[in-house]
C-alpha cells in the first residue's frame, strides 16, 4: 500500500513535541546505522534527510503518515539523535538525555521502539544499553538488523544467529534499504503496534 508523509517539526525540548494525537513509531539507533535511510525506503521518499556525517540529527523529526485514498494520517514517525558516536560535541550530547529520555519514558502515544542495528558488524555496547533501558520502560521494540545487502545469505544467517544469542527476548528483521528486503515485514510490525496501541483515534 501507498503511503504518504509530511514533515511536521524537530523539537529538541519536551514542551516543543507536538500533542499526543496519533501513535508514534521511533526510530533509534546509533549515529550512522541508517535510521533515515530506513524511513525513506518504508515510506518511498527521500523526507528524512540522510548525511555522509554521523550525528548530524540533533532533535526528534517528527513526520505524519497516511495511507494513500485515506483523508487522515494514521500514524506518526520519530526520527531520534543517533548515539555513540565520539566526534559529536560533548556539548550537543549532553543535552541530549533532557529530552530523548522523557520522550522515551513518558510519551503516551509511543506505540513501538525500533531499535536500528548494523547487522554487519557485532552487537555494540550501545545497543545493549539502549535495549536494557527500553525494557526498564516498559517499551516495545524490534529489532532492525540493517544493511542486510552487504552480506552473503551465510553471513547474513551468521549475524542474525549472534543478534538473536545477545538479544534473546527481542523480535529482528533483517533491512536493506538498497534492496527493501524487509520492508513489509516491517511494516507488518508497525501496523501491529498501531492497531494494539489505545491513541489510534479511528
Amino acid at each position: 500500500m501507498r503511503v504518504l508523509s509530511r514533515f511536521v517539526m524537530a523539537a529538541s525540548a519536551p514542551n516543543q513535541f507536538p500533542a499526543p494525537a496519533l501513535p508514534e513509531i521511533a526510530f533509534l539507533g546509533r549515529s550512522n546505522v541508517g535510521k533515515s535511510s530506513v524511513i525513506n525506503s518504508l515510506l518511498g521518499s527521500k523526507i528524512a534527510k540522510t548525511s555522509s556525517t554521523p550525528g548530524r540529527t540533533r532533535s526528534i523529526n517528527f513526520f505524519e503518515v497516511r495511507w494513500a485514498g485515506k483523508p487522515h494520517p494514521e500514524l506518526m514517525f520519530t526520527d531520534l539523535p543517533g548515539y555513540g558516536y565520539a566526534r559529536v560535541s560533548r556539548e550537543v550530547s549532553e543535552t541530549w538525555p533532557s529530552f530523548i529520555e522523557p520522550y522515551l519514558r513518558e510519551r503516551s502515544c509511543l506505540a513501538l521502539c525500533l531499535s536500528l542495528v548494523d547487522v554487519s558488524i557485532p552487537p555494540q555496547p550501545s545497543d545493549r544499553q539502549l535495549l536494557e533501558f527500553l525494557r526498564a520502560s516498559g517499551r516495545g521494540f524490534v529489532v532492525v538488523a540493517t544493511k542486510s545487502d552487504r552480506l552473503s545469505a551465510n553471513q547474513l544467517r551468521n549475524s542474525l544467529q549472534v543478534l538473536g544469542q545477545e538479544f534473546p527476548e527481542a523480535r529482528i528483521v533483517a533491512f536493506s534499504a538498497r534492496t527493501g528486503a524487509g520492508k513489509e515485514d516491517l511494516w507488518q510490525e508497525i501496523r501491529a503496534a498501531v492497531e494494539d496501541h489505545p491513541t489510534v483515534p479511528f
